[in-house]
């Protein structure tokens, strides 16, 4: 226990917890066993928290508040830096409240809260942002993803930005601004049995981005020399193949969806279905 603590009548702070300075707890309230508690942290009347949970600093926990155990130590439920949750809400196991978030009281939080939410109801849902203020508007701003060169001549790799929203998450990417260029066509691949292999051929001009926005599967990339594999498994990573590289996709899980947008319209004639006639048009000898 730190300095200048204070704990009120008929409180249980259980063995192994950490008090920070000018910590203050209200009367009737429970601090279960490991937890932790920060510097100029307030737990009000009556509220509750959980073994392991991780309260930083400046929090306001008000009565009648239960903060859960997360089932996983190494997964705490954590409410971060300044966050304030309001009378009678309940936080679920291994959630974390970000910093300055705002759990409305009676709110129900079963996902993670981002920095300054302010959410309600049950389940929680965002309802708005501490410290917003309403504005003209401005130049958009679309976050950039991350971009990876494979071995592979002229195939990157792109994790694309999450946001992460009680409501549901978010991710986003806008074509020739943050993605290599603007689609004309897309195609979508579902169904597939688990040993068929599909694509196998190459384009002359035709640029691909492919994304598995439903379970998984992995795609080979080959330019002749070089040949890597990656497992799309997640909505959030995706494959630039640019012409003369050939691509097959293979090891799909029952309920995969790969969805591939292409630069051009669909042209036979684009096609490098032979994988000789591949090796030759790239001039690579056999």
């Amino acid at each position: 226990m730190g300095e200048a603590c204070t704990v009120g009548a008929y409180t249980l702070v259980a063995a192994g917890s950490i008090l920070g300075n000018r910590v203050r707890i209200g009367n009737h309230a429970s601090v279960a066993e490991n937890v932790h508690l920060a510097d100029g942290v307030t737990i009000n009347d009556g509220a509750r928290l959980g073994a392991g949970v991780v309260v930083a600093e400046g929090v306001w926990v008000d009565a009648q508040a239960v903060i859960l155990t997360a089932p996983e130590p190494q997964h705490p439920t954590r409410i971060l830096t300044g966050a304030r949750i309001g009378a009678h809400a309940t936080i679920h196991p291994g959630i974390t409240v970000g910093q300055g978030a705002i759990v409305e009281s009676g709110a129900v939080v079963r996902q993670d809260v981002q920095a300054h939410a302010v959410v309600s109801g049950n389940p929680a849902v965002v309802t708005g942002f501490a410290g917003t203020h309403p504005s003209m508007p401005g130049p958009r701003s679309v976050p950039v993803p991350e971009v990876s060169d494979s071995p592979v001549r002229g195939v990157r790799t792109y994790q694309l930005p999450v946001i992460i929203d009680p409501r549901g998450n978010l991710s986003v990417g806008e074509f020739e601004e943050t993605l290599p260029f603007r689609p004309r066509r897309f195609f979508m691949t579902f169904e597939v049995p688990g040993a068929h292999v599909r694509g196998e051929h190459a384009h002359k001009e035709c640029h691909q981005f492919m994304l598995c926005v439903r379970g998984a599967c992995s795609v080979v990339v080959d330019d002749g020399s070089r040949r890597e594999e990656y497992r799309l498994d997640t909505p959030t990573f995706g494959v630039h193949v640019p012409p003369l590289v050939w691509a097959a996709e293979y090891k799909h899980s029952p309920d995969s969806v790969l969805v591939v947008f292409a630069s051009h319209h669909y042209d036979p004639a684009d096609y490098i279905r032979d994988y000789t006639a591949f090796l030759e048009a790239v001039g690579v000898s056999q």
